[in-house]
């Protein structure tokens, strides 16, 4: 599928190695202290990046314990989910869905495509501002917004914050869209299961499920000094820019924003969200500002 646009975001300091490699350096980590025998190879160091999930144009795990024959429950069952988190995510996808829109953005250059969901009940959307942006220096194009239903509404931009990479729409039509709940970011917690939601590749309404792999993860984005953010092994790839990460509760826990590449692939496991508290705090500002 051709029309994805050129990658760009952070770049990404591992708290596992001395250095990230600049754009066009090669650069050799020393291996941690204990695991001398276990570096990655050089190429693959030299190649580790974070990029910001491309705004290109066009573009439910559960576990169930099983049991012996004779009824008894085998050694290797999982134990039930703590602090109320369910296992089963086919519920918080059904609830998650109809408050993810596609954002299709037309410009100048040509515009591209991301994803968002609905923030408040007054027809407001949070997304990524490289999305909206579409790789020019501001947003001047038009922007539709497509509901799961498959409805279309015109969509304007209420503000920007290009250091958090988070920008706000807003639509006339706001019973149109159903808001969705927010986590409190004090009950993340690294392990358990998420979603990630949104329009990779043009595909709407596409649901990947993993876990959360690290909270406060220092990544870099829009060239911004370092900031922490939601580490997810959910699959994320261009298109999901924008869209929620949601808990099993469906809950949105973070807006997806970057991933890391080696060789310039894809999603190898490794995305990272901008956390909904600070995402919160962004949106609520750009609203009473705009």
């Amino acid at each position: 599928m051709s029309g994805l646009g050129t990658p760009r975001g952070p770049q990404f300091h591992s708290p596992d190695w001395a250095s990230a490699p600049e754009p066009g350096r090669t650069t050799t980590a020393a291996p941690a202290a204990g695991h001398r025998g276990r570096r990655l190879p050089a190429a693959a160091l030299a190649a580790l990046a974070v990029i910001g999930l491309s705004a290109g144009a066009g573009g439910a795990a559960g576990y169930a314990a099983g049991r012996d024959d004779d009824g008894t429950e085998p050694a290797t069952a999982a134990p039930p989910p703590l602090g109320g988190v369910p296992s089963d995510l086919v519920g918080a996808a059904a609830r998650v869905l109809p408050g993810v829109v596609s954002v299709q953005v037309r410009t100048a250059s040509g515009g591209g495509s991301g994803s968002g969901f609905v923030f408040d009940d007054r027809g407001h959307i949070v997304t990524n501002n490289h999305v909206v942006t579409a790789g020019s220096s501001s947003a001047r194009g038009s922007i539709t917004v497509v509901g799961a239903d498959g409805r279309r509404l015109n969509a304007e931009v209420v503000g920007t914050d290009p250091s958090n990479d988070i920008a706000v729409l807003r639509v006339d039509d706001a019973a149109a869209l159903d808001r969705l709940a927010l986590a409190d970011p004090r009950a993340t917690r690294v392990g358990e299961p998420v979603l990630a939601v949104g329009s990779p590749l043009g595909l709407s309404g596409t649901v990947t499920a993993g876990i959360v792999s690290a909270l406060d993860r220092p990544v870099r984005l829009g060239g911004s000094s370092r900031q922490t953010a939601v580490q997810t092994d959910a699959s994320i790839n261009p298109g999901n820019s924008g869209g929620p990460l949601v808990n099993a509760r469906g809950e949105v826990i973070g807006v997806n924003t970057a991933i890391a590449t080696l060789e310039g692939g894809g999603s190898i496991g490794i995305g990272f969200a901008v956390p909904i508290e600070r995402a919160r705090q962004v949106a609520d500002s750009l609203i009473a500002r705009g």
